[in-house]
Formats: C-alpha cells, structure tokens, sequence
C-alpha cells in the first residue's frame, strides 16, 4: 500500500508573476499599465466605461501570451510529485497550470475567461480571445473579465480556507501579505502546520511554526525543493 501523500498547500501572489515578466499593481507607483486602479478595476469603472476596460484587460489577455511561466511556478508543480498539493493563487494569470501544476484555485478569477455581467457563475474560456462590446455571454448580457475587482466579493475565499485550515504544509510566496481577504488565509492554519515564507524582504509574523526564506520567488521555491528531496 502507498504512503499516503501529506496535504500541501502553496498560496501565491504577484511576486511569482513578476519574474515572468507581468506587471504588477503594487510595482508601478498606483499606477497598472499607466492606469488607476478606479479607471480599470471597478464595476463602477466597467458601468461608466466598458470600451475602455475591456481595452484594458485585452491588453494584459495578450501579454499573457507573450511569457513563459518561471522556475518558481515549475518547483511548485513537481510538489505533486510528494505531496497532495493545492495551489492557492492572487494571480488571473494561468502560468501555474501551464507549469503543470493540476490543481490551482484562483482567489481573483482567471484572465483568460470572461463571465456574464450579471451572472457570475456563467463563464466561458477565451482562449487567449479579446472581448468586445457586444460580446454575450451565454446567458445574453455583456461578457465581462473573469476577474474579481475591487469591491466585489472574493467567491472563492470559503473554499480556500478550507484548504488552509486541512493543510500540512503551507508555502507563502510571492506576496507581501497586504492585501484581504486573501492575506487573512494564514490565519486559519492549524496549529501543528509548517509553514514557509518566501520573500525578499522576510518580515515575518509570530508563529513559533514559521520558517521564512528571504529570497525572490524563483530561487525560494529552488531552496525548498531541495529540503524536500525534490
């Protein structure tokens, strides 16, 4: 009989992201792709000025295509080679199921789907397409980014504390914690989970548990594998 697998989980941020080469909010002065965040990442945004948002969003679809995810997203998909592994992800982007991780759960939707505008359990898969004015979703309103803005709830948040609080292990990378709810997922680990901090800066919160890397995402990620024989 197999040796039962010991339950991973790895939540992300925009860090890992970045070494790919995708902008993030935080890293452009309170500015994304020369934009604010009231401009593009609203529904108000969206009701005043849809062209423009779905312009926006467009732009980042087609990005998305033109880089490869890094080391970072590679190290943590060979963890479902030891552990049950489940990706948590702040990112929209899909480079963690590119890099072969098999289960990802998207706090903040998925770049490249869009949704009905009034429904938002109608989603379709662009398939790296631009979404026009127009453009319906199956249910007859405007399609719309799969994308949770700002303001809107998070309707995965229940799901991933779920897989927090069952975890083992825990793995941190790529976010500097600042951003709720999604920040608040550390909170409800059990009390026996190990959990790893990879991040530049280090700056860690009590937990006796707590064992922090002070490196950028890629090479984090590398260090740990290596502890786990990987």
């Amino acid at each position: 009989m197999s040796e039962k697998k010991r339950k991973l989980v790895v939540f992300s941020g925009a860090g890992m992201s970045a070494e790919s080469g995708i902008s993030t909010f935080r890293d452009s002065g309170g500015l994304w792709e020369k934009h604010s965040i009231e401009e593009v990442a609203t529904p108000q945004a969206f009701g005043q000025n849809p062209k423009k948002v779905l312009e926006f969003y467009n732009h980042r679809r087609r990005q998305l295509y033109e880089v490869e995810p890094n080391e970072a997203h590679y190290k943590i998909a060979e963890l479902d080679t030891k552990f049950d592994t489940t990706v948590i992800t702040q990112n929209v982007d899909n480079l963690h199921e590119r890099a072969g991780s098999e289960r990802v759960l998207h706090l903040h939707g998925e770049l490249d789907k869009g949704r009905s505008s009034v429904d938002e359990t109608v989603i379709v898969d662009l398939k790296g397409k631009d979404i026009k004015l127009g453009d319906k979703a199956p249910d007859g309103s405007q399609l719309r980014p799969h994308v949770v803005w700002f303001g809107e709830a998070v309707p995965a948040m229940s799901e991933a504390m779920e897989e927090v609080q069952k975890a083992e292990i825990l793995i941190v990378v790529g976010t500097s914690l600042q951003v709720y709810p999604a920040a608040g997922l550390v909170d409800v680990c059990n009390p026996d989970c190990e959990i790893y901090y990879i991040d530049p800066q280090g700056e860690p919160w009590p937990n006796p548990k707590l064992t922090v890397i002070k490196e950028k995402a890629s090479i984090g990620m590398k260090k740990l594998a290596q502890k786990f024989n990987l």
